[in-house]
């Protein structure tokens, strides 16, 4: 069995994190509401970051089952 770890770690939960707080930083600052949107944006940054990361696990897997065959 190969048990590397992924290369990329957690960085698509982290960009995630950091593209959503950026945006809802922006979108709270244009509308006034910075607490309001800081944290939507967060929370919607973590869930596509989380995405994002297993989407390309997926992707991982099906290449190593296809190479094994």
């Amino acid at each position: 069995m190969n048990d590397k770890k992924n290369a990329s770690g957690g960085f698509g939960t982290a960009l995630g994190l950091c593209m959503g707080l950026a945006i809802g930083t922006a979108v709270g600052a244009a509308t006034g509401n910075l607490g309001l949107w800081m944290p939507i944006g967060m929370c919607l940054g973590l869930a596509l970051g989380h995405g994002w990361k297993t989407d390309s696990q997926d992707e991982e897997k099906s290449d190593e089952t296809e190479s094994r065959e």
